[in-house]
């Protein structure tokens, strides 16, 4: 009888959790079962190992095998378990060497032909090996992705046969923020017009505040939200593995985040609560996730299903999306800037001047509106009305300020609020917030005065006191000023 163990993680949310991979390979009748709460794909391993095992010119074992995939409360999704196995058998059959694999974390997906390929989730599992304080193994595919872990020792393989001599030689390849895919942001120097609307856009970009355009069809609502991600900066260090690693679970590609290009999403408005905030079996993160650290853009607002807008309301307040199922629970990352627009009613041309009234009913637009809710309207900072833009400067050649200008002050506003030290604009509250502030006494009767005239809540004030730190920091104020409290507060009478 002979046993191996090769060690690997469990992606909980985006957290790894350490997992062994237990081969048992002895006497009995010959047979191949895998143990430890694994689905599908998990179990489907058996296949893929045998198959991949023999193609590189291994014995597979005519004996009675049993893998534990421990510890076996743990569930375990997908193919990445494939390579440990694999690894784990051939270590108890004497076919590698076993000192050099004793202690590595490995994973990736066998062909039947005993290639590696990548797993969904790889970049947590780097992350956990870094915790860990081992090598990584796995598909040659992944090594870039991989270099941008710091303190990795990742070690590439192309397929099952180079370990026939022990551990590959640790990958050496260039950081994957070396090479910026191209990503084309549209310039805000498109946009004719709309003035105060760029105003709001660089506010929030530069407190990361939330924001929702009511218009008209046709007004530019959907063509502002989608320049916001050119006037934000760049992801820093931190920000880029937290943002990969999300899209790295959903199994999508990770490379442009890694480049520091900042998420958006843009999901369609029949998007039910799972794809907006995560779910399904075995849980996925949502469209909220996977916009984190970078813009959420919800379009037709209105057209949203409730359950769906309603979920967001934790992770706009705390940025964290946690899901609580029978087998367990799991937590993704949500912190994002949530750009919003829909029409004034159903037909949408309510206090348009530029066409006949509007003909719909007082119960239908109270219905309309009541599809959106006020607990997540109180969540949102900044509101502004969109109207159609004359049609002559619709011909004129654009001239306004390019992204690259407004993104040059929102760096500087970012920076001059890093420099009062604390958490930034959009985690203060209570006490923090107000020490920020420093609102001379004409500043704080104003911001009385307005939260009792807009009937605010204790949470519309702590944003529009957010709103005004943010304003100050655009004009390099250390005070919030009275100008600078009636500017947010005209923004938060939108939300009325």
């Amino acid at each position: 009888m002979s046993q191996a163990v090769v060690g690997t993680f469990s992606v909980s949310g985006v957290e790894p959790l350490p997992v062994e991979v237990q081969a048992d390979v002895g006497s009995g009748l010959p047979s191949f079962s895998v143990v430890g709460l694994g689905d599908a794909a998990v179990l489907e391993a058996r296949d893929r190992v045998r198959a991949a095992v023999r193609a590189c010119g291994f014995d597979f074992p005519n004996a009675r095998i049993v893998v534990n995939l421990a510890p076996g409360i743990v569930r375990k999704h997908g193919p990445g378990y494939d390579l440990p196995i694999a690894l784990a058998i051939l270590m108890a059959t004497r076919q590698i060497p076993t000192v050099a694999l004793a202690r590595v974390r490995a994973v990736g997906e066998l062909a039947l032909d005993g290639r590696l390929r990548p797993v969904p989730g790889a970049l947590a599992h780097a992350v956990g090996a870094v915790t860990s304080g081992e090598p990584l193994v796995g598909p040659l595919e992944f090594a870039r992705a991989a270099s941008a872990v710091p303190g990795l020792v990742y070690h590439a393989a192309g397929d099952l046969g180079e370990f026939r001599k022990g551990l590959p030689e640790a990958s050496s390849v260039e950081a994957a923020a070396s090479s910026r895919p191209s990503v084309t942001v549209p310039d805000l120097q498109e946009v004719v017009g709309q003035e105060s609307a760029k105003r709001v856009l660089e506010i929030s970009a530069a407190g990361g505040l939330n924001v929702l355009f009511v218009g008209p069809p046709g007004s530019g609502k959907t063509m502002l939200a989608r320049r916001l991600a050119g006037i934000l900066p760049d992801l820093d260090p931190l920000e880029t593995l937290d943002t990969a690693i999300v899209h790295s679970v959903a199994g999508l590609d990770e490379s442009a985040a890694l480049s520091g290009v900042r998420p958006f999403r843009a999901p369609h408005h029949t998007t039910s609560a799972a794809g907006l905030v995560g779910g399904g079996s075995p849980p996925r993160p949502g469209e909220a996730s996977l916009a984190h650290n970078g813009v959420l853009f919800l379009d037709e607002l209105a057209e949203f299903g409730p359950a769906a807008l309603q979920a967001l309301r934790q992770p706009l307040e705390d940025g964290v999306v946690r899901l609580v199922r029978a087998e367990g629970r799991v937590a993704y990352p949500a912190r994002f800037t949530l750009v919003a627009a829909m029409n004034p009613c159903p037909c949408g041309f309510l206090g348009d001047v530029s066409r006949t009234a509007c003909h719909c009913g007082e119960s239908s637009i109270a219905r309309y509106h009541n599809r959106v809710g006020g607990p997540l309207l109180d969540r949102i900072d900044i509101s502004m009305r969109v109207d159609r833009v004359n049609p002559d400067l619709l011909l004129a050649v654009p001239g306004g300020e390019t992204s690259a200008l407004v993104r040059a002050r929102v760096i500087a506003a970012r920076q001059f609020s890093a420099s009062r030290g604390g958490p930034g604009v959009r985690l203060l509250a209570g006490a923090p917030l107000l020490q920020a502030c420093a609102l001379p006494p004409a500043a704080r009767a104003t911001v009385s005065q307005c939260a009792r005239a807009c009937a605010l809540s204790g949470r519309g004030v702590t944003r529009l006191l957010r709103t005004a730190r943010v304003i100050a920091d655009l004009a390099s104020s250390p005070h919030v000023e009275q100008e600078h409290v009636l500017e947010a507060a005209s923004y938060r009478a939108g939300l009325r």
